[in-house]
């Protein structure tokens, strides 16, 4: 039985396998411009963050319906807890498909038909988080935000990601404090491939809760030891680091150095589909390259259902972390 754990970076789309891109071509009629799912799986080859959204964004195409979207969120629901994941807060970007012609409406609906069902079906509490494309305008993300009212009560939070670099956080101010307004616990992309000030305006301009990746953080001591001190989770992404070659090669990974100074880290997937690994992998993954121990692995675990928007149900938390405290490992 693997390490119970909470997923707080993983977006929807980027769990989408070759065989199910295919099976959805079929079924919607959309023809991919690869012979197969082995020739598919050989363009998850990549350069850098850019020829990843590239990739990314084409194969949304097959993604039309309420069935597609519950179709792929119950396809990650099912490996994410055969890799131990207990709780997953899932990112969605709704630009990409209504730009494309595909409601919001349609998108929201055939995620919850899953996400409803996810404790019976998976044993996975889950959280929807709704992000907006940094390099599309602060206008559409508004326009999206309000489009988005309706269905609120399924929507927990906001977040921030695509093209980091060139589209920095202030960008999005108004559109953040609209969200705040609402209600909405909010999250961004920060410290990726943009710099560590970008972080810092994440913190200060959008109000974010939780940094999704803020890797570049350890650029910066000051930011490090304003992190460490009002204890700002960050949703790390080791295997996504080295696809997009951020890290060279994991055993890089800053990942125990930021343990070591005291930083709230966890441990994600991302987009496990392109990436190579869900969160369970990536958990192995750093395991094997870094050498974490035991009681490191534990404290990532721990870290993940702390940092998880839980404040609704507090006796759930308390039972997840029960379970990572009670863990034996083998």
């Amino acid at each position: 039985m693997p390490l119970p754990k909470a997923e707080l970076h993983l977006h929807i789309e980027g769990t989408l396998e070759p065989e199910l891109a295919f099976e959805l071509a079929a079924r919607n009629d959309v023809q991919l411009p690869y012979g197969d799912t082995d020739a598919l799986r050989k363009a998850y080859q990549f350069e850098d963050l850019q020829s990843f959204l590239n990739l990314y964004y084409e194969l949304m195409a097959v993604l039309r319906t309420e069935q597609d979207f519950a179709d792929l969120a119950n396809a990650y629901l099912a490996r994410a807890a055969a890799q131990g994941v207990r709780h997953a807060e899932i990112f969605f970007d709704p630009q990409a498909h209504t730009k494309r012609g595909v409601e919001l409406g349609t998108v929201v609906e055939g995620l919850w038909r899953a996400l409803e069902r996810s404790q019976a079906d998976h044993g996975i509490s889950t959280r929807l988080i709704m992000c907006f494309l940094r390099d599309d305008s602060a206008e559409s993300a508004m326009e999206t935000l309000r489009a988005a009212e309706p269905y609120l009560d399924r929507i927990t939070g906001i977040g921030l990601d695509s093209a980091e670099v060139g589209h920095p956080p202030v960008k999005f101010r108004e559109v953040y404090e609209a969200a705040a307004a609402l209600g909405l616990r909010r999250v961004a992309h920060a410290g990726e491939e943009g710099p560590p000030a970008y972080i810092t305006e994440a913190l200060d301009v959008l109000g974010v809760e939780r940094v999704d990746h803020g890797l570049r953080c350890v650029e910066d001591p000051a930011l490090v030891e304003r992190l460490v001190r009002e204890r700002v989770p960050l949703t790390l992404c080791p295997l996504s680091n080295v696809r997009l070659r951020t890290v060279d090669t994991l055993a890089d990974h800053p990942l125990p150095a930021m343990l070591d100074a005291g930083l709230m880290c966890t441990v994600n997937s991302d987009d496990p589909a392109y990436f190579g690994g869900y969160a369970g992998d990536n958990f192995d993954a750093v395991r094997s390259a870094l050498g974490l121990d035991r009681e490191r692995l534990r404290e990532l675990a721990r870290n993940s259902f702390l940092a998880s928007f839980l404040e609704d149900d507090e006796e759930l938390r308390a039972r997840y972390l029960a379970e990572v405290e009670g863990y034996e490992f083998t």
